[in-house]
């Protein structure tokens, strides 16, 4: 990790906050990406304590215009980008029979389509440097369903699916895609 940028998702609490401070123990440099911005600059603030770079992004992953363009602003300023890990996602939990249409796109932007566009624009300089490593977080939601979680699950397993293809795309590249499903 020392000396290498890794561009982290929904990094302003949780498991992309705890990721980030991981990263910046190793020595790593971050781009920190998520919503709100004011804890996305504590995470910053804390992981510079461990003498890297740390810059914040503000991103909301549903937009896909807005996820190219962050991956386009952290190659501006802090060069490419080797690791990423996307960790971003958001749930609507509800029955199936209550579950509005809305709800089901959303939690299907962000979590499936938001992170197909950030890797898909973070690849360029992987596949160029024959180097990269991509960690998706997905969620045992994903392999076995959960009642009330159509939506969150459906979303959960489309990133193992994609990951699996990635791996198969990228792996003579030097490139890994690696799944973890917490839960």
């Amino acid at each position: 990790m020392k000396g290498k940028l890794t561009l982290v998702t929904g990094a302003s609490r949780g498991i992309g906050r705890a990721i980030a401070l991981r990263v910046a123990a190793g020595g790593g440099d971050l781009a920190l990406t998520a919503r709100d911005l004011p804890r996305l600059e504590e995470v910053a603030a804390e992981a510079r304590k461990q003498g890297v770079r740390a810059e914040v992004f503000a991103a909301d992953m549903a937009d896909g215009q807005a996820v190219e363009d962050v991956v386009a602003a952290v190659q501006t300023a802090m060069g490419e980008i080797h690791h990423v890990v996307a960790n971003a996602g958001v749930t609507a939990d509800q029955l199936t029979m209550r579950l509005k249409p809305e709800d089901w796109d959303r939690v299907i932007a962000v979590n499936l389509t938001g992170t197909f566009r950030l890797v898909k624009a973070a690849l360029g300089g992987m596949v160029r440097a024959r180097y990269g490593r991509v960690v998706i977080i997905s969620s045992v939601a994903g392999l076995m369903g959960n009642p009330g979680q159509a939506a969150y699950a459906a979303s959960k397993a489309g990133l193992i699916g994609f990951a699996k293809s990635l791996a198969k795309e990228l792996g003579s590249r030097n490139i890994t895609i690696n799944v973890v499903a917490p839960g």
